[in-house]
C-alpha cells in the first residue's frame, strides 16, 4: 500500500502545476463567457471525465509505446526528469500565474471562432480538455511516471498504476470544481495569491524532476563504470 500512496502523491504533485486548475479556469471563464451556471457545470463535468480518460489511456499505452520505439527505462527517466525540471524551472521564473503558451494559443484560436452556447459541448475535448486542461506537458509527465513504475512483481505494478489513476481522478475533481465555479473563483482569488501557490508547487515539481532524472542516471553510470 505504501507504493500506492507514493505514486499517488508523486503523480498528483507532478501533474498539478501542469494542469493548473485555477489558471486554466480563468481561460475557461473567458471562453464560455456569460453562459448559465448549468452550462458551466455540464461542461466542467465533461472536461473532467475527458481528462481522466485521456491520461489513463496515456498511462495504459505508455509501456507499449516505449517498447515499440525500443526506449529503455533509464533513458526515459533521465529525459523525462530533464523535461519536468525544465518545465518547473520556467514556472519558477514566471512573473504571472498565466497558464502555459499552448493553452493560451488554443484559447486565442477559440476566441477567434464564432462560438455560441450550442457549440460549446462539441469543444469539450478540443480545446477544453486538450490542450487547455491537459496539454503536451501532461503527456510527457504521464509517460515518465509510467516508465518509473516497477514491472515486477505484478502486485507492485498494479498498485503503482492505481496510485497514478487515483491521482488523475483527484485532479479531475479539482478541474470540475475550478471550472464549474470559475466565475466565483475569478472574484475571490487574486492573481498574486494564485501565483504564490503555483511557485511553491513548481519548486516541488523541480525536485521531483531532478529525483526522476537521478534514478535513471544511476544505472546508466553504473553500467558505464562497471560494464558486465
Amino acid at each position: 500500500m505504501l507504493l500506492l500512496w507514493n505514486f499517488l502523491a508523486l503523480s498528483f504533485s507532478a501533474l498539478l502545476p501542469l494542469i493548473n486548475p485555477i489558471g486554466s479556469a480563468l481561460i475557461f471563464l473567458g471562453l464560455v463567457g456569460s453562459a448559465p451556471i448549468e452550462v458551466y457545470r455540464k461542461l466542467a463535468r465533461r472536461v473532467a471525465v475527458n481528462t481522466v480518460l485521456f491520461l489513463v489511456i496515456v498511462d495504459l499505452l505508455g509501456s507499449a509505446i516505449l517498447r515499440f520505439f525500443g526506449i529503455s527505462l533509464p533513458i526515459v527517466q533521465v529525459a523525462g526528469g530533464i523535461v519536468i525540471s525544465a518545465i518547473a524551472w520556467s514556472m519558477l521564473n514566471q512573473h504571472t500565474s498565466d497558464p502555459s503558451p499552448e493553452k493560451m494559443q488554443a484559447a486565442a484560436q477559440m476566441q477567434a471562432d464564432d462560438v455560441v452556447a450550442g457549440k460549446l459541448m462539441q469543444k469539450s475535448f478540443y480545446p477544453f480538455t486538450f490542450p487547455i486542461t491537459a496539454g503536451p506537458g501532461c503527456i510527457v509527465v504521464t509517460l515518465t511516471l509510467t516508465a518509473h513504475i516497477p514491472q515486477r512483481p505484478i502486485a507492485d505494478s498494479l498498485l503503482a498504476h492505481a496510485g497514478l489513476v487515483i491521482a488523475v481522478v483527484l485532479l479531475a475533481a479539482t478541474i470540475y470544481f475550478a471550472y464549474a465555479y470559475a466565475p466565483l473563483i475569478a472574484r475571490r482569488i487574486s492573481p498574486s495569491t494564485a501565483h504564490g501557490i503555483l511557485r511553491v508547487i513548481a519548486f516541488i515539481l523541480l525536485c521531483i524532476g531532478v529525483q526522476i532524472a537521478w534514478n535513471g542516471l544511476v544505472p546508466l553510470l553504473t553500467g558505464l563504470l562497471h560494464p558486465a
